[in-house]
């Protein structure tokens, strides 16, 4: 854990000690108002890749990086799996999930680093959340600038007291199918950074800046 200023505050080494063996876990801890562990196989999902909670509906989502056609969700109180949300078009590689008032925002490392290609933010409004799919949307490309180089995003977050999105992003290390490979030219060993956008809200909608 760090502050905004990017000093570190916490960090814990070993977070799986003491949890059962499995395949795939989901464990919630009390910050989230619950307290539980649960394998993931009954629902369909093959691993997870993200996870955000929805306080509005109580309910933990979760992305599957190997099907990204799906969101996945779970009861925030008891880890009872409630069914999942099938994303239109679908976005590939899910990396990262957040909720900005109600909204959810999706990450993906759909952009080939090797082409140049920038990865991408998308967006599903709060009123399709709950059916059993909903079209999404394209909410920005995360382009040089202000990004240093093409690479991976690992995940986002949202930080409501100040209204901004912070973006996790590596440079550096070449990644072919979640595996890492070798570094590209002119690097030594991989960079990871965090850029911090504005959340602007206007007539009823955010945009990022």
């Amino acid at each position: 854990m760090y502050d905004l200023e990017g000093n570190l505050l916490q960090q814990n080494d070993h977070p799986f000690d003491g949890l059962p063996p499995a395949n795939h876990l989901l464990e919630t801890s009390a910050i989230m108002k619950g307290n539980f562990t649960r394998e993931l196989s009954d629902s369909g999902q093959v691993e997870c890749s993200a996870i955000t909670i929805d306080a509005d509906n109580e309910l933990v989502w979760m992305s599957d990086w190997v099907h990204s056609n799906y969101i996945y969700k779970y009861d925030l109180h008891n880890g009872e799996y409630m069914g999942k949300l099938h994303l239109r078009a679908t976005p590939e590689w899910t990396q990262g999930l957040a909720f900005y008032k109600g909204d959810l925002y999706i990450s993906n490392d759909d952009g080939d680093a090797d082409r140049n290609e920038p990865k991408d933010l998308w967006f599903v409004p709060k009123e399709t959340l709950l059916n059993n799919a909903t079209y999404i949307s394209h909410e920005m490309a995360f382009n040089l600038p202000p990004f240093r180089d093409y690479g991976e995003i690992e995940g986002i977050d949202v930080n409501s007291d100040t209204n901004q999105m912070i973006v996790l992003a590596n440079r550096g290390m070449r990644i072919v199918l979640g595996m890492p490979q070798d570094y590209y030219p002119g690097y030594t060993r991989e960079i990871h950074e965090l850029y911090v956008f504005n959340i602007i809200d206007e007539n009823g909608s955010s945009s990022m800046v």
